[in-house]
């Protein structure tokens, strides 16, 4: 019987190497990724059964990083391993194509039953936050005032706020300086903000970083 295929991403690099340790006994861990950017080429290489990732990662965080999978009809279950107990981000993180939330908290046998499940298809979400999540979605809504910023601009935003120049940012992207500075100017005039600064504090708020 084949070995469920594994990609983990993380950008630390202990806490990678001890999940490797740990899944290599019963999983086949087909690579690292320390950013979402490499996440994303190393998936579509490799084509895993499961992704494990970080929310925070560098240059590209890895709810964005889902998107772009998602969009890009990348087959990989998704599971995110976290220390943001955020309810809000738990539920981004399945709006984005997730198919599993876990906390960094848990232990090894939680953490293995997770890729498990979600190998097989089913959902899984922590204990620790099951209940809570379930009692924040039966709440009745307001209208959401938060503005939504495409995956595109929300890359620039990232980037910005890691403290890259536009120069940097449109390199990093592929893209030419113009379109980097056009989406830029395009997010202030959405959020109603005045300067660079106010964006990245903006991006630190929506806990882009």
């Amino acid at each position: 019987m084949s070995r469920t295929s594994v990609l983990l991403a993380d950008d630390h690099v202990m806490l990678l190497d001890g999940l490797v340790r740990l899944l290599r006994q019963d999983f086949n861990v087909v690579g690292t990724a320390r950013d979402g950017r490499s996440l994303i080429e190393m998936a579509k290489q490799k084509r895993p059964e499961v992704i494990v990732m970080d929310i925070a990662m560098p240059s590209l965080n890895g709810i964005d990083a889902a998107r772009i999978l998602q969009k890009e009809g990348c087959g990989s279950k998704i599971l995110f391993l976290t220390m943001h107990a955020d309810l809000p981000l738990v539920e981004e993180a399945f709006r984005a194509g997730a198919s599993g939330f876990l906390l960094k908290v848990c232990d090894s046998a939680e953490f293995v039953k997770a890729i498990q499940a979600v190998a097989t298809g089913t959902t899984y979400i922590t204990p620790l936050l099951a209940g809570d999540l379930v009692s924040s979605l039966m709440k009745p809504r307001g209208m959401s005032r938060e503005v939504p910023l495409t995956v595109r601009q929300r890359e620039v935003l990232q980037l910005l706020a890691e403290g890259k120049t536009m120069k940097e940012v449109a390199s990093v992207m592929g893209i030419s300086a113009r379109t980097a500075e056009s989406h830029k100017y395009e997010m202030m005039r959405l959020l109603g903000l005045q300067s660079t600064a106010a964006l990245i504090r903006y991006a630190v708020r929506i806990k882009l970083i």
